[in-house]
């Protein structure tokens, strides 16, 4: 039995992992899918307080609660910097860390840093319009999502806590590397804010040469939300990393 915590990205919540958690859980393993404060079933707490911090700690305290080992810790889009900040504290609880099309920092590197500035503008301005310090979502069209799927997706996304956007990441690239990872690469369509990330996982400078060794590239050929478009892919790819 393996032990799985699943972390979504900004705007979506728990609820975005139910098709992998139904598959995960038929084999009989330990499935958490973690929901970051101020979103999802947490979104009335959503407010300007919310910190990059904050998130990381939702996650460390359900490592922690659940008393969880040889976590095979999965992290989509926005969370692979929280990821990378769980890696970096609790190194050895986790058996695996799974990029799923998600960003990958370097130390010192906020969620923002490798956004294009229009659309680091238009995240800020945004927020600053906003009662509670959010930017809202965009139409999940962008994830590669149509129809039915969509509008699932479209109904349940909420907007995402302002202050997570720039806050700066620092951490042990040594302590990082030291977990086996994979990037899970979503191609067709390929989210654009998500291309720095693809490039860096393939580069044997990234993390000045520490990222490569012990990791893997792996592509799925849909979109940015493949815990919806091809659940069975990704548990499959999840399975492969508890061994």
């Amino acid at each position: 039995m393996a032990n799985f915590v699943l972390v979504h990205g900004a705007w979506h919540g728990g609820w975005c992992w139910q098709r992998v958690t139904a598959k995960l859980q038929k084999g009989g393993h330990r499935v958490h899918a973690v929901t970051l404060t101020g979103l999802g079933e947490r979104a009335h707490l959503l407010s300007p307080a919310i910190t990059l911090d904050m998130h990381v700690n939702d996650v460390i305290s359900a490592i922690e609660v659940e008393e969880l080992d040889d976590v095979v810790l999965a992290v989509h889009s926005y969370a692979g910097m929280i990821g990378t900040a769980v890696a970096d504290r609790l190194n050895n609880r986790l058996k695996h860390l799974v990029y799923v099309d998600a960003v990958v920092p370097k130390p010192g590197e906020s969620w923002s840093s490798t956004h294009s500035s229009a659309t680091q503008q238009q995240r800020l301005a945004a927020a600053h319009a906003s009662t509670r310090f959010s930017f809202p979502p965009p139409d999940p069209e962008v994830y590669g999502l149509h129809n039915e799927d969509r509008e699932w997706v479209r109904r349940r996304q909420t907007p995402h806590p302002g202050n997570t956007y720039q806050a700066a990441l620092d951490f042990d690239v040594q302590r990082v590397a030291g977990v086996p990872r994979t990037f899970v690469s979503c191609t067709e369509p390929a989210l654009a804010t998500i291309a720095p990330s693809r490039l860096r996982v393939t580069d044997p400078r990234f993390w000045d040469g520490a990222w490569l060794p012990n990791s893997r590239v792996v592509e799925i050929r849909t979109g940015h939300d493949p815990m919806i478009s091809e659940p069975a892919a990704l548990a499959r790819i999840l399975l492969e990393c508890a061994g």
